[in-house]
């Protein structure tokens, strides 16, 4: 048995994998199990992003590359900040990631220091916690709850800064909840940063161009330009271009903590995969008429999933702005039995009860730190969404 380090015990597996893992584990029995934990589209990475990998292949860029990223890619990255986002980078101000996931992690382990606060609006994404964790901070979790719509409030914000905070994560549209901020609520959190210098601000925009109905995306150093200098904004080709495996992150910020997030990387993973940055680079700067479609067909499933869940009883299902999640509110479902003998007593158990009973899995919603509620993952056909929600009518009929 290895000797397992202190540093361990301090994080925990991701529960949305291992509501994946365990739905893939059922359906191997033979159980019929539909999952909706997985946050990634179903749709297939487009034609032209593959070609560009292929021939990549094909002309041999398969050897070790810069190890924050080729300069073709930093190039496509700069273009899109400033046409999408108005915000001007040099490439010495953005680095390219093993997934957004790394980005941030690497950011984290670059600038945290015993005792430095990450405040944190929950619903989070099950993992920044515990990367702050890993990187030796401290989160710091401020609630934002159905009442507001999932967003947190400049006088939330305001209370939880103290003199040892370092950053301030924003997700918008969010995972989990998919709530968005609009550019006056979003200005109402910037202005709070202002008045406070030493806190710095890691803007998650992995769903940027997932967005509905008449939402207008913005991000804070945008909103915000005295921000810009402590900005590290971070995204990625996953979600929007259907590309979660090819695990392509970026993220820009100032040269020096880009270069210090570039020393992280050097001793850990090295350059991402040669092969998926070329194919980033025609993502960023080739056809971007797919995007329509696929914002088309999440918004015609979150419209459907929202209507469903809402005519479920005891459940309250917000409708959200972007992204391909909804988080909805299961108040009303606690304290009560379910068919098949289980007790409702948190939201945890009201997704194993629901697996079990109907092959249904769900991410409960203590994973993301708020309660009591569970994330469905609206990735998936308006098929298998249909039967999915009609399960869960199903479950919640028979709760006593």
């Amino acid at each position: 048995m290895p000797l397992l380090s202190d540093t361990l015990k301090r994080v925990k597996p991701s529960a949305t994998i291992a509501v994946t893992n365990k739905a893939r584990e059922l359906k191997a029995e033979g159980r019929d199990v539909i999952g909706l934990g997985a946050g990634e589209p179903d749709f297939d990475t487009p034609e032209n992003i593959k070609g560009a990998a292929k021939r990549a292949i094909d002309e041999g860029k398969t050897k070790y590359t810069a190890v924050d990223g080729i300069p073709e890619l930093k190039a496509a990255i700069a273009d899109k900040f400033k046409r999408e986002n108005g915000l001007t980078y040099a490439p010495n101000q953005i680095t390219v990631g093993t997934g957004g996931k790394q980005t941030l992690y690497n950011a984290f382990m670059a600038t945290l220091n015993p005792g430095d606060e990450v405040i944190i609006p929950a619903p989070y994404w099950v993992s920044y916690p515990d990367m702050v964790q890993l990187a030796g901070g401290t989160p710091v979790i401020v609630p934002a709850g159905i009442e507001t719509n999932f967003r947190l409030t400049a006088e939330a914000l305001e209370a939880a800064i103290t003199p040892k905070t370092k950053w301030f994560i924003f997700n918008s549209p969010s995972n989990p909840t998919g709530a968005g901020y609009g550019r006056a609520e979003l200005k109402a959190l910037t202005d709070v940063l202002m008045r406070h210098p030493h806190v710095w601000v890691m803007s998650d925009d992995m769903y940027e161009h997932l967005v509905f109905d008449e939402f207008e995306f913005c991000t804070p150093a945008q909103v915000e330009p005295g921000l810009y200098e402590r900005t590290l904004t971070c995204n990625g080709v996953s979600k929007a271009y259907a590309m979660t495996g090819w695990r392509i992150g970026y993220a820009a910020g100032p040269v020096e903590l880009i270069k210090a997030m570039g020393t992280i990387q050097s001793q850990s993973t090295s350059n991402p995969c040669s092969i998926s940055q070329y194919a980033a680079v025609e993502a960023l700067t080739g056809p971007q008429d797919f995007l329509p479609e696929f914002r088309e067909a999440f918004q015609r499933r979150r419209d459907l999933v929202v209507e469903m869940l809402n005519a479920a009883a005891g459940i309250t299902c917000p409708t959200p702005e972007g992204a391909f999640y909804v988080y909805p509110d299961i108040s009303a479902c606690i304290g009560k039995t379910s068919a098949g003998g289980a007790k409702i007593a948190d939201d945890e158990s009201f997704a194993t009860a629901l697996l079990e009973e109907e092959g249904v899995a769900v991410v409960f919603g203590a994973a993301f730190g708020l309660s009591p509620n569970f994330r469905v993952s609206y990735a998936t056909s308006d098929e298998v969404l249909r039967e999915a929600c009609s399960r869960i009518q199903r479950f919640c009929a028979g709760l006593q």
